[in-house]
């Protein structure tokens, strides 16, 4: 059996993981998130792929999709460097709404938030890198999940309400979908678990290739 790493450490993603039955180890990896991302901006705007002076995130549709899939492959990378042979996972995940809503700095962050996708239909996007390494030879594969969330309206009381509970702070876009703000989730168009933070489904099309 090949050693299986998950190079993050979401209590949710290590859930999900689970789900395979398949035996792993946790080593979350560890990137500066933003540098990545400043990396990858600046590789699109060298290739031409934005006309936009404000950057390729609002002149390029695919832009969330990139971001994911290079935070994934940046921690699955990390993680692999320390490693002689095994499979890593790396995932990332983002809520975009025409910009990223990442984890929220504070509570004001995290209404901010809130207020912005309640009533209305945002994105969620997954990255996953798988990485296996066997000697010399290194295999990569990377790709993405988005999931269309549609939310019911919150009145401020709800949104705070929401807040107290303590949920938001940890997660991108001020909430979880499996918690308590799955009250005010109207529907979804895509994978349920991609949102949760973990496609399991496609990734188990690649993992079963090896394990």
């Amino acid at each position: 059996m090949k050693r299986i790493i998950l190079a993050s450490g979401s209590p949710r993603r290590r859930e999900l993981l689970s789900q395979t039955g398949l035996e792993f180890e946790v080593i979350p990896g560890e990137v500066d998130e933003d540098a990545v991302v400043r990396d990858l901006r600046g590789q699109m705007n060298a290739q031409g792929e934005s006309d936009c002076p404000d950057g390729p995130e609002a002149g390029n549709p695919g832009y969330p999709a990139e971001v994911v899939k290079a935070l994934s492959r940046s921690k699955a990378e990390a993680v692999a460097a320390q490693i002689p042979e095994g499979i890593v996972i790396g995932s990332d995940t983002i809520v975009w709404d025409n910009e990223i809503l990442g984890k929220p700095k504070d509570r004001a962050d995290a209404y901010r938030m809130l207020r912005q996708l309640q009533g209305r239909v945002h994105s969620v996007f997954t990255g996953v890198t798988v990485l296996v390494k066997e000697g010399a030879d290194t295999k990569k594969h990377t790709f993405f999940c988005e999931t269309k969330v549609d939310v019911y309206p919150m009145t401020e009381k709800e949104t705070e309400d929401y807040l107290n509970t303590g949920e938001a702070m940890d997660k991108a876009g001020a909430y979880g979908i499996q918690g308590a703000f799955g009250l005010w989730v109207k529907g979804i168009e895509g994978d349920y678990n991609s949102v949760v933070g973990l496609p399991l489904s496609a990734l188990w099309q690649v993992l079963k290739m090896y394990v």
